[in-house]
């Protein structure tokens, strides 16, 4: 077992010795009760109680980009169509950078691979990799726009903190 799942596995075993064979001792192996047991046993809910600085185990400590930003944002019901448009588009595009993120790399080690170093299949990767960078950049400002565009004074200044404290990556 590695070293830092020990604080895990005793939390989760705390009523082993009192021979409690509930939802908490059969959901390390992976069954149980998602509500009981990733809220630690009470009724908040999954992964919001329980120990482990009140995060739990059912949320992995991980939000969804809208989710989270209609909640910091108190976004209307119009606001979280329209972000999530807008969010929709720039995974999107991420996504196709990530492709060609990975075609640049297969360039790189076909330039590599022969007897020579083939410098214009190398020149060839690292200029696709330049274009995929710039849309990127590209999308992530028409976004920003889109974005701006949506919101309120209010939520422009909450976005705007959420980007600087780095609580939000773009």
């Amino acid at each position: 077992m590695h070293p830092g799942m020990f604080a895990w596995w005793k939390a989760r075993h705390q009523h082993g010795a009192e021979g409690h064979c509930g939802p908490r001792a059969h959901f390390a192996f992976g069954g149980g009760d998602w509500g009981q047991e990733a809220s630690g046993g009470d009724d908040e809910g999954p992964g919001f109680g329980g120990g482990f600085g009140g995060f739990g185990f059912g949320a992995f400590g991980v939000r969804r980009p809208l989710r989270f930003l209609a909640y910091k944002l108190n976004l209307t019901e119009a606001q979280v169509s329209q972000l999530a448009r807008i969010l929709n588009e720039l995974k999107t595009e991420r996504a196709q950078a990530a492709v060609d993120n990975r075609r640049a790399v297969s360039g790189f080690a076909d330039a590599v691979a022969g007897e020579s170093f083939d410098e214009a299949k190398a020149r060839g990767a690292a200029d696709d990799r330049v274009k995929s960078a710039g849309r990127i950049r590209d999308a992530v400002v028409k976004a920003l726009g889109e974005i701006h565009g949506i919101l309120q004074p209010g939520q422009r200044e909450q976005l705007a903190y959420l980007i600087r404290t780095g609580t939000l990556t773009l």
